[in-house]
């Protein structure tokens, strides 16, 4: 009976290493075969070049950890990142910060500008009125400058005895019936004396001499000057009268001598009443006088404005709107731009999402807008709101430039405490320390203290010489080393001496 139930047991025991056999025949190989099945989705991850203090971002270490500098922890420098000098900012923190960007336009804009002028007498329509003979002021038709006149208007009756003589000559002649050329000899002479031909015609149909004669108003326009008085006496060639015409007046503009430099003879203007805008006048500029104004810096335009109406009078005040040739140029807007007295930075925004400054050349300030001429394309987004921060956040990260080289020069000193001082220039420093890494523009060494600077043990990188230097050296090795300030890294190896063999 016992030997009945260990057969028994034997038997169960066989037939359950068959099955286990069968079952592993048939489903470890399926099994095998899925597990070796590469899981879907992306596998790969960000490749983590080495970690650094951002405070301090000349040292690179190895692997994560606490900064041997500041306070917090040791931020990760991905491969994607290494050439990326840019800030990136969260969409978060840009709405919160309440960051706005504009776009880089091209567009077609005319070279104009807005001055004020003087409205003056055009003194090429000046007429002076003269007496060619002695005699006295009779009458006095216009007495007050600023009088308006019109062509050929009586101005003043002059009384000339010297001109009764040659024309009782002349009138004695044409009664004795003398030869006509001796009564045209009379008549030149008189014409010499400059006797007026009308009042030569006038004693031959009265038939006497004519000693009163009135001068006409040769243009129109106003009474600029007025030499004479009722009842004086006057010479040849004295000056009696001087019109003005309105014709046309000059508008003179005080023109800054920056915007000089654009105007041509030639060019076209509105111009508008700055009393009342709604009266506008034609003109063009004339002439752009050769002298510039040492205290203002301006140079005196001279427009040609039509007046035929005469509403412009001197001592009004015009606002000219002076037209230049229409160009194309690339704006941006002026609240865009950051200025720092000695260049202009615009924050742009690139296509993986971060900011990065760009100094930018300006060319015309066109009000709201601001003309490039360097540094940005068409199209470029651009900050306009919100650049200062962005700005700020940028040079700690020594994108602007200048401030790269001296944080990695004094990080490391500055970091002991408030009382170290970074060292000479030329100070070459020893330190002994295992080679973590070994890459072609450094060398990444665990360190003891280095008393000189007052540092502690650390991990930090080291800028080669040359990419070929130290061909020797590997990591684990234990190494003797000198170094001294500069490289890219802020501290660069000067010697390194393996103590030993790494394991």
């Amino acid at each position: 009976m016992k030997s009945t139930h260990i057969t028994a047991a034997v038997l169960v025991g066989a037939g359950l290493a068959a099955a286990g056999f069968l079952a592993g025949k048939y489903t470890g190989a399926p099994a095998e075969k899925v597990a070796s099945v590469p899981a879907s989705g992306p596998t790969s991850e960000r490749k983590v070049l080495y970690w650094h203090d951002p405070m301090v971002p000349g040292p690179r270490f190895d692997k994560p950890g606490k900064s041997p500098f500041m306070d917090m922890q040791l931020v990760p420098v991905y491969a994607d990142e290494q050439n990326d000098t840019g800030v990136k900012v969260s969409a978060g923190v840009q709405q919160n910060l309440g960051i706005r960007t504009a776009k880089v336009i091209r567009t077609q804009l005319a070279s104009s500008f807005d001055a004020v002028g003087t409205v003056q007498f055009d003194e090429r329509l000046t007429e002076a009125v003269q007496t060619r003979v002695n005699g006295y002021v009779e009458r006095l038709l216009v007495r007050a400058t600023m009088e308006y006149v019109r062509r050929g208007q009586p101005l003043a009756v002059i009384y000339a005895p010297d001109w009764l003589g040659p024309q009782n000559e002349y009138l004695a002649l044409k009664r004795a019936g003398v030869p006509q050329d001796l009564v045209d000899a009379a008549r030149d002479r008189m014409r010499a004396m400059s006797i007026p031909d009308a009042l030569i015609r006038q004693s031959e149909q009265v038939g006497a001499a004519q000693a009163r004669f009135s001068v006409p108003a040769p243009v129109s326009g106003v009474v600029a000057e007025l030499g004479v008085r009722e009842g004086v006496a006057v010479t040849s060639g004295m000056t009696l009268f001087r019109i003005a015409g309105l014709e046309r007046v000059w508008a003179v503009a005080e023109v800054p001598e920056v915007q000089a430099v654009r105007l041509r003879r030639g060019q076209k203007v509105k111009a508008a009443l700055q009393a009342d805008a709604s009266q506008t006048f034609d003109g063009e500029l004339q002439e752009i006088l050769p002298q510039v104004s040492a205290n203002t810096r301006t140079v005196q335009a001279r427009f040609e404005v039509a007046n035929r109406a005469g509403r412009l009078t001197p001592g009004m005040l015009l606002r000219l709107q002076v037209a230049g040739p229409v160009t194309s140029r690339l704006v941006v807007p002026a609240e865009a731009v950051i200025r720092t007295g000695t260049r202009a930075v615009a924050i742009v925004r690139k296509e993986n999402g971060s900011f990065e400054p760009r100094d930018i050349a300006l060319g015309a300030d066109l009000g709201d807008q601001l003309e490039v001429v360097q540094g940005l394309g068409e199209g470029d987004q651009v900050v306009a709101s919100g650049q200062f921060l962005v700005d700020s956040e940028a040079r700690l990260k020594s994108v602007l430039g200048g401030m790269a080289a001296a944080g990695q020069a004094s990080g490391p000193a500055s970091s002991a405490g408030p009382e170290a001082k970074a060292p000479p220039a030329a100070g070459i420093f020893a330190a002994q320390g295992k080679v973590e890494s070994v890459d072609p523009d450094g060398i990444t060494i665990s360190h003891g203290p280095v008393p000189e600077l007052k540092w502690p043990g650390m991990t930090m990188g080291f800028s080669k010489p040359t990419p070929n230097a130290f061909p020797g050296v590997k990591a684990g090795d234990m190494v003797s080393f000198q170094f001294k300030q500069g490289g890219p890294m802020g501290y660069e190896l000067v010697a390194v001496q393996p103590a030993g063999a790494g394991k």
